[in-house]
């Protein structure tokens, strides 16, 4: 009375498990192909941001560049301090103006504003601009809505 029952596997049941196994590992390559494509979407708009972000930089050193010039000029022909920030303030570009010394601008591309604000130093120095402000700031969803 000893029944020992026997479970025997066929060959569909090995079968079974061979297209188990490979629907498992296509499934795994999907998505191991979608993350892949996502990392390279995701790495592409981060190098989009960072390069936006850099040309607003360039803009600003431009403009500080041709602010430069205007204090160039008249740091040779002022005869005392006053004169001298009477002369720059007259003549600085329409988009900064100039309060306490203080020279401010914004820029933007409509996703990204940099805030730079300089001061006017003392004219006789070797550097006619010390940087106060050079901030950059990203339009977030909620002031878009």
């Amino acid at each position: 009375m000893n029944r020992r029952s026997r479970i025997s596997f066929g060959p569909g049941a090995a079968s079974l498990i061979l297209v188990v196994v490979i629907l498992s590992m296509s499934v795994l390559g999907i998505l191991a192909l979608m993350n892949a494509r996502n990392d390279s979407k995701l790495s592409a708009r981060s190098v989009q941001v960072v390069q936006a972000g850099y040309a607003l930089n360039v803009e600003a050193e431009q403009q500080l560049a041709k602010l430069d010039a205007i204090a160039a000029h008249y740091a040779e022909i002022a005869e005392d301090d006053e004169a001298y920030a009477l002369a720059v303030r007259t003549y600085l570009p329409a988009d900064m103006e100039l309060a306490d010394r203080v020279i401010r601008w914004s820029l933007t591309d409509g996703y990204r504003m940099l805030d730079c604000a300089v001061a006017l130093n003392p004219l006789g120095e070797a550097e006619r601009f010390s940087w106060v402000n050079h901030r950059l700031t990203a339009i977030t969803e909620e002031e878009w809505n």
